[in-house]
């Protein structure tokens, strides 16, 4: 039986370079980064290393990158302070955001008395701008906007650039979580007028459990995590060296290759579209994810025309069939809740039938997807 993974969403395949360098660091270089000695040093070296050659390629200054466990933290780290440490007293967001976000926002309104907006969406989950634009000129509360840049179940793009500008206008504060573009696009943070991202690892290639937070100098945010004077103080605990050295080799060897991994990618989801509608005729893409060019080249989700309870072995058949897909977040995978982001979108009708999403790699094949829409082509006429 074949193994197709098609859930990079979720997480990636790890890069041989990346392993290569992680053996390294857990076989050679094991001091810890905070001791003096030369063991020490040659970690705390690495990890200023990783630190500046992140900086480097997003255009910002080394003491503005925190290594952090991965987006979750990031995203808790960043929103938390925010409101703890720099006055916010309204975090303005969207309901298609990722649970990172939302959860802790909903926590926050609880625990400070923030109050808690969502800007409206249109018919294929964008944030509307004249929404946007009215709440952030609704009063004069000190005001934090969190839009993700690549949603990780649509693949919709936002205009970062445009949402940056507004908030800038009305003096607001700007956090974009940047998990599931971060590898994948290049960004530049002094062009965009942003205060915070976050990045994971796993989604370009690189280990779990590492990721960071780009929060922009002199942001008044103060440590998150306390104990020792690791990461500029902001976050205590003993740097995970061997993780951070497999970041910054899945950080470099995403942005080297980044444009002929993106045309390479970028055919397989074309090539995946025109088969399913080929051989589907009545297959739907949800939100923007089958248009290439205001979507992710990363993803698709379909919506298929099945009954709901035929739906419901389609994800089971297909693993059985040695493919690996999602119904969406994998991050929600325990709930019997169905996707907060597609409620947000699809009618009730709509969400009847089942919705699968699909997210690829360099580490694909056009001959997969021919397999995969086999498959799925197959449990349509069965």
């Amino acid at each position: 039986m074949q193994k197709i993974y098609l859930d990079n969403a979720a997480t990636t395949q790890v890069r041989e370079e990346v392993i290569a360098k992680m053996q390294q660091a857990l076989g050679e270089f094991y001091g810890n980064p905070s001791s003096t000695h030369s063991f020490g040093r040659s970690a705390k070296t690495a990890v200023e290393k990783a630190r500046k050659t992140i900086a480097k390629t997003l255009n910002a200054q080394p003491s503005e990158i925190i290594f952090t466990s991965g987006g979750t933290e990031a995203d808790n780290m960043i929103l938390r302070c925010a409101v703890r440490d720099s006055g916010v007293e309204t975090i303005i967001t969207s309901k298609v955001e990722h649970h990172a976000v939302l959860h802790t926002a909903e926590e926050l309104q609880k625990e400070y008395g923030i109050s808690l907006e969502f800007v409206d969406l249109d018919e294929h989950g964008n944030p509307k701008l004249d929404h946007l634009e009215s709440l952030l000129k609704a009063n004069d509360t000190k005001k934090l906007v969190s839009l993700m840049h690549v949603n990780n179940e649509i693949g919709n793009i936002l205009d970062i650039e445009a949402i940056g500008d507004l908030c800038k206008e009305y003096g607001a504060l700007f956090h974009s979580d940047t998990v599931q573009s971060i590898g994948h696009y290049a960004l530049d943070v002094q062009s965009i007028h942003i205060d915070f991202l976050t990045a994971a690892a796993h989604k370009f290639h690189g280990p779990k459990g590492i990721g960071f937070a780009f929060i922009r100098k002199n942001s008044g945010l103060k440590p998150f995590i306390f104990g020792g004077s690791q990461e500029r103080g902001f976050r205590a605990g003993t740097e995970p060296f061997h993780n951070i050295v497999g970041l910054e080799e899945a950080f470099v060897q995403a942005y080297e290759n980044l444009e002929e991994e993106i045309q390479y990618v970028k055919g397989l989801k074309r090539h995946f579209i025109e088969s399913v509608k080929k051989e589907i005729p009545e297959v739907m893409f949800n939100g923007l994810s089958g248009d290439l060019e205001h979507s992710t080249y990363t993803l698709t989700n379909v919506r298929l025309p099945f009954d709901k309870q035929k739906g419901l072995m389609l994800l089971f058949h297909l693993d059985l069939k040695g493919i690996a897909c999602s119904k969406g977040s994998a991050c929600q995978s325990g709930s019997n809740l169905g996707s907060h982001v597609l409620t947000e979108i699809l009618s009730p009708e709509e969400l009847e039938k089942p919705s699968l999403r699909f997210s690829f790699s360099k580490y694909n094949t056009k001959e997969e997807l021919d397999y995969t829409v086999k498959v799925l082509k197959e449990f349509a006429e069965s």
